[in-house]
């Protein structure tokens, strides 16, 4: 019977001489950490973000002095550096408090996948706990949440004299659809109150990050009231500030691994798409990690337009496990036309004829326009796609048109690998858009 040549014993060497070969090829990359795009870096290494950096000091800094900061709502596109500066400021005031006795917390939770409100709160007092050592006096499961308030009020009180809250992707956080307003919305009115209220005696911040401009627009009128937060935007890196950034970050390289082109080149590409820097960062250490795999000397433009691609794809891919059927083909029938009009940009009704096309040749469930208008309006918290309502002219009405953060084409290759989608026939399709496009 032949060999499997993946069986580990069948090798010529052992698998820690398969790991120490590896770890002497990989010979490009000295510091991965910095690659990290969530990693917080030296303050030499934050790049042009001056404003905003100022902005939150100035509202955080009154914490030395054991006053309650203002919340705060940082808002822009992914990747524009809210949580690295919001971190960057909490993590030198937690210093500062301590050399000055003051008991100063910082708790931050991601939203995306907490689910509801319940899980939210129980989520913070794990978190309480984790940072304080303390013990959780109630279960996750089987108690109303007014009793998960309450405990995390006790952890507040008993070890923080001011916490500050950070909930980053706040608008991820929907909760049960039956409820009148989002979870989001309650657990801001909960947290921004906890102060006024006999239950609590120590200073509580809120600092609320998220993508979506509009977020504050879903609040309620009591949660509004109480939260009443400072803003500060965050706007798109442009090319200059991502080269800046990777040049910061140069170091994780050993020297002369980079060639002079492989900089500017993943800022171009980063700078195309919505200024992100962590897809600078991550375009950086991919392209690395792929040169170090092909056994090169040296990182070239090559490296960097694979890794631009699999980069891509990679962040496609994750966002689109996770969304409905009925989103999947509101996205590939919208990529399809964006594709076909080579702009990147796809009008509402061209796409929503698309899609009654897919529903139709696919025998899938088919809404009416506003739902899939709707559809693609949630999308935009992925980041993938914008949308801007334009006129057709004083008598046509208006239409929402939807652009693309990432090239449509993959985003269309990306929603092939559901196989029901794959079921689509390309030129059929392609005859079916073009048509569709140019009526």
């Amino acid at each position: 019977m032949p060999s499997d040549p993946d069986d580990p014993s069948n090798s010529t060497g052992s698998i820690k001489d398969l790991i120490l070969e590896q770890e002497e090829a990989a010979n490009l990359i000295k510091n991965r950490s910095l690659l990290e795009p969530n990693e917080i870096v030296d303050e030499e290494r934050i790049v042009g973000r001056d404003e905003q950096l100022t902005n939150i000091t100035q509202h955080l800094r009154v914490a030395i002095d054991n006053e309650r900061p203002p919340n705060l709502l940082l808002y822009g596109p992914s990747g524009t550096g809210k949580s690295l500066i919001i971190n960057a400021v909490c993590e030198n005031i937690v210093d500062l408090c301590e050399s000055r006795d003051i008991r100063f917390g910082v708790i931050q939770m991601n939203c995306q996948n907490v689910g509801t409100l319940g899980s939210a709160v129980y989520e913070l007092v794990r978190k309480v706990a984790d940072d304080t050592g303390a013990t959780i006096e109630i279960p996750e499961h089987g108690i109303p949440n007014r009793k998960k308030w309450r405990e995390l009020y006790r952890l507040i009180n008993e070890y923080y004299d001011t916490v500050v809250f950070i909930l980053d992707e706040l608008d991820m956080l929907i909760g049960r659809r039956d409820k009148e307003e989002p979870a989001f919305s309650r657990l801001l009115y909960q947290l921004s109150r906890a102060g006024s209220t006999d239950e609590i005696t120590s200073n509580v911040s809120v600092t609320a990050i998220t993508n979506d401009t509009k977020m504050m627009e879903n609040v309620g009128s009591r949660a509004l009231s109480s939260f009443t937060p400072e803003d500060v935007h965050f706007n798109d890196y442009d090319a200059n500030q991502l080269r800046e950034i990777l040049y910061a970050r140069e170091d994780a390289f050993h020297q002369d691994a980079l060639s002079d082109d492989v900089i500017p080149l993943a800022a171009a590409f980063a700078a195309q798409t919505n200024g992100d820097a962590r897809k600078a960062i991550d375009l950086m250490r991919t392209a690395g990690s792929i040169a170090e795999k092909a056994g090169a000397d040296r990182i070239n433009e090559g490296h960097v337009r694979e890794a631009q691609n699999k980069v891509e794809k990679n962040r496609v891919l994750e966002v689109t496990r996770g969304i409905s059927t009925q989103k999947k083909l509101c996205l590939f029938a919208t990529a399809a036309v964006a594709s076909e009009t080579g702009t990147g940009a796809a009008k509402s009704p061209t796409g929503y004829r698309v899609y009654q096309y897919l529903t139709d040749t696919l025998d899938a469930d088919q809404y009416h326009q506003e739902t899939y208008v709707n559809k693609m309006k949630e999308l935009t918290t992925y980041s993938l796609v914008e949308t801007e309502r334009k006129s057709q002219g004083p008598h046509s009405g208006s239409y929402l048109n939807f652009t693309f953060g990432e090239d449509p084409e993959t985003i269309i290759e990306t929603l092939r690998e559901d196989s029901r989608l794959n079921e689509v026939h390309e030129d059929e399709l392609h005859t079916v858009v073009n048509a569709q496009v140019n009526r």
